[in-house]
């Protein structure tokens, strides 16, 4: 095809085998798809295409990737808003005839649909790393390393030392969302399938973030990272199974509970958390005990 079609904060390069997406760098750019810059999506790692009706005078071309194309998603395990999917184009509402012909265009070249043998898309690139509430993750391509913060991390993790797991160890990831206040990264073993998985915040196997530590922009693409060099490698099953999940958190210890409403109170005092946000996660926390 050859085109080019601008929408807010990204812009797509229609080509004849693969969709390249720009994301632009500005204020109002989501930070995921600043930290994204660009991809190059093939469109054997696509199965459909659709075009809706936005808010705000608005229309929405969304690409429906194929299951277990790109580690992204796959890690990301449908934990994203709407407004911070890499795969959809917002444009003004005067544009919805240019966006209608190309996602006609695109239906068209789209032969493929469910899932895939391996990826399709890349991943981030190492080296990567984030900061989170309880220690300094870093992934160098063959290794994840887990650095604990004195301020931060259990008395479990201290005892346990900080962690050093290589990929070949790894049969995936498990990512919770960091959005609002609580996510996590936990790395999956072997030692692990079957068994009901121990609180994050006392697992050496994960970090535990939030908000101001290990944001989305920061957690998902270094997830994807080591999903992506753990299939590589061989070590994980195919992108049809589950090797990045989503569990419900564990009952924790009051103490904990106490202390995670503490931080939460500061945030809130900070101004980094609006009273609605700390009276749902106050509860949601609560609810634990």
């Amino acid at each position: 095809m050859g085109d080019v079609l601008a929408g807010f904060h990204a812009v797509w390069e229609f080509e004849s085998d693969s969709v390249l997406i720009r994301y632009e760098r500005g204020i109002r750019t989501p930070k995921l798809f600043q930290a994204l810059g660009e991809r190059r999506v093939p469109l054997a790692a696509l199965e459909g295409v659709t075009l809706t009706r936005g808010r705000r005078g608005t229309v929405a071309l969304q690409l429906q990737p194929r299951a277990g194309a790109d580690p992204l998603m796959e890690a990301a395990a449908g934990q994203l808003p709407e407004d911070t999917d890499p795969y959809r184009l917002v444009l003004p509402a005067e544009r919805e005839t240019l966006a209608e012909y190309y996602a006609d265009e695109l239906k068209v070249l789209l032969t493929e649909s469910g899932p895939t043998d391996g990826y399709l898309v890349a991943a981030p690139e190492p080296p990567l790393q984030f900061k989170a509430y309880d220690g300094k993750a870093s992934f160098d391509g063959t290794s994840v390393r887990f650095r604990w913060s004195w301020t931060g991390a259990s008395s479990a993790k201290w005892k346990a030392g900080d962690q050093k797991f290589a990929v070949s160890e790894l049969t995936g990831v498990e990512w919770r969302s960091p959005e609002v206040f609580e996510g996590h990264l936990r790395l999956l073993r072997p030692e692990s399938a079957g068994s009901a998985p121990a609180q994050a915040d006392q697992d050496p196997a994960a970090v535990v973030f939030g908000l101001g530590y290990g944001p989305v922009h920061e957690s998902l693409p270094f997830a994807a990272a080591v999903l992506a060099a753990v299939r590589e490698r061989g070590t994980a099953p195919a992108p049809a199974a589950v090797t990045a999940r989503v569990t419900d958190p564990a009952r924790r210890d009051p103490a904990d509970i106490a202390e995670r409403i503490r931080h939460l109170g500061e945030l809130h005092q900070a101004g980094l958390v609006t009273d609605e946000e700390f009276a749902a996660k106050k509860a949601e926390l609560l609810a634990e005990l």
